[in-house]
């Protein structure tokens, strides 16, 4: 599995259409939603998972968001939700041939929280077929949300998540890593502890710490001492410290403020800067229009990533259903120039 911030192809959403996601403000979240299409086409392709039915307007969104609508591309793929990186394709590439292709694990919306998840369970599938890439299915459930990877073979995930009992309750550790070693094609799992307060996913990986290059991590910290996140963030920093690369090192680490707290009708949600989405040329930073942290966790974020434009994109709509631009989003890898050769018919398999 590439890293974040390797070449990629397009971004992989799912357009918004389920109103208790968001209750009592879903007309708001087209367009705080298209803002983000906007933001990512000015980049790089953006392909859509979107109904028919629904196009029409989610097209009119876009225009109205100011998108550069040769750079989005609609898919008549049905949906349940818009939680593309955790129910999307994990896309891995071949380190020899450059060739992309698609693991589809089982996604049962968080432990069965929120059911019907079928359609978005084939939204992998789906994807494989319509471009022509191999699939290599897995019956592990697992979220793209609850991994982030550095690209040389090293994967970070929390025991909150991935040793929950409503995901996998006959897989033990070692079952787990070696799944994640055989299709992602990683090396070494590292494991944090719990995850932040509000977080529905059980303790999801990108709302907390993220590689922002192979030997680098930026990991969200909380200086008020009675916010519970404090306790909980501390713990996982202390983890983060003994951890060790592959040459014996230490992990270059950056601390990342949090937001102020922020609720819907008096229920906590998970706002965090951590949730960035990496894309060619640019790093799009959720804000929750707390001006002087936005700005400060803008900068941090920026300074781990020179080169690369900080875009801030209001998320303050968007986090009312408990997720923000990662959460939202599943990048594909660009393939080698020798692998863009679409395979024949009836070559996606399932192993």
């Amino acid at each position: 599995m590439p890293a974040e911030w390797e070449r990629q192809a397009a971004v992989w959403l799912s357009w918004p259409h389920r109103a208790r996601t968001w209750p009592g403000i879903f007309r708001q979240v087209p367009a705080a939603y298209a803002a983000f299409v906007a933001a990512i086409s000015r980049f790089e392709p953006v392909r859509i998972n979107c109904a028919a039915r629904l196009q029409v307007r989610a097209r009119r969104a876009c225009v109205a968001a100011g998108a550069d609508l040769a750079q989005v591309e609609f898919f008549d793929h049905p949906t349940n939700d818009a939680w593309c990186r955790d129910h999307g394709p994990i896309f891995v590439q071949h380190a020899g041939t450059g060739e992309v292709a698609v693991t589809d694990w089982k996604y049962n919306a968080w432990g069965g929280k929120y059911p019907p998840f079928d359609l978005d369970n084939g939204i992998p599938a789906a994807i494989a077929r319509r471009l022509k890439l191999r699939r290599f299915a897995n019956r592990m459930v697992l979220e793209g949300g609850s991994i982030d990877v550095n690209g040389e073979g090293v994967l970070l995930t929390s025991e909150q998540c991935l040793l929950h009992p409503n995901r996998n309750a006959r897989f033990d550790r070692a079952k787990i890593e070696g799944n994640l070693r055989d299709f992602l094609g990683v090396q070494t799992v590292l494991w944090v502890g719990e995850g932040i307060v509000g977080d529905d996913t059980d303790g999801h990986i990108d709302d907390m710490s993220r590689f922002f290059r192979p030997n680098g991590i930026v990991s969200c910290v909380e200086s008020n001492p009675r916010d519970p996140n404090h306790r909980i963030l501390a713990e996982n920093w202390e983890r983060l410290q003994g951890f060790r690369t592959s040459a014996g090192k230490k992990y270059n680490l950056v601390p990342l403020p949090m937001p102020a707290p922020v609720a819907f009708q008096r229920q906590r949600v998970p706002a965090s800067y951590a949730n960035f989405l990496i894309i060619n040329g640019a790093v799009l930073v959720p804000t929750f229009r707390q001006k002087r942290r936005d700005a400060e966790a803008c900068e941090i974020i920026g300074g781990c990533f020179p080169g690369r434009e900080v875009v801030p994109v209001d998320a303050s709509k968007l986090i009312w259903g408990l997720g923000t631009l990662h959460c939202l989003s599943q990048q594909q890898p660009a393939a080698a120039e020798a692998s863009e050769t679409p395979h024949a018919a009836g070559c996606c398999c399932c192993h």
